[in-house]
């Protein structure tokens, strides 16, 4: 069964191993990079690690995007060895699931690489949409919950 936990001293080296294949490493920051983020954002950022069971197999953060006042799927990424498996769907609804009982959100927004066309795909197949929006480099994709 796919879960998310929040990152601790416990599991943070098992996460800081989580890599993608070398065509994916320009659509993705690593775990160490989005790990440094929610550091300097600790007070609105929320990092998990994903786990089937108890193995860990990527990891997501959700955040609240102070500039535009919103919520957002921030970072995202299943290792490469769990990938085709069905877990980053299921840990995408995980983390949607989070926002919406822990912030009660109207709407959730994400950025895509251009390119990114597996990303996109599997926003769009829980219901993200394209908003026409291209900033700092990324396709934006809104959610309504």
């Amino acid at each position: 069964m796919i879960n998310i936990r929040p990152v601790t001293k416990e599991n943070i080296d098992a996460l800081l191993e989580m890599k993608v294949h070398d065509h994916q490493k320009s659509y993705v920051s690593t775990v160490a990079e989005s790990l440094a983020q929610a550091y300097a954002y600790r007070e609105t950022a929320y990092p998990f690690g994903v786990y089937d069971e108890d193995e860990p197999v990527g990891f997501i953060m959700m955040a609240y995007y102070e500039v535009k006042q919103y919520y957002t799927l921030w970072k995202f990424l299943i290792d490469k060895r769990y990938q085709n498996k069905g877990f980053g769907r299921k840990a995408l609804l995980l983390g949607i699931e989070f926002l919406k009982e822990k912030f009660d959100v109207d709407e959730i927004y994400t950025g895509v690489v251009p390119g990114n066309i597996i990303a996109k795909n599997l926003y769009r197949s829980v219901g993200f949409a394209d908003t026409g929006l291209i900033e700092l480099g990324m396709e934006e994709m809104c959610l309504k919950c």
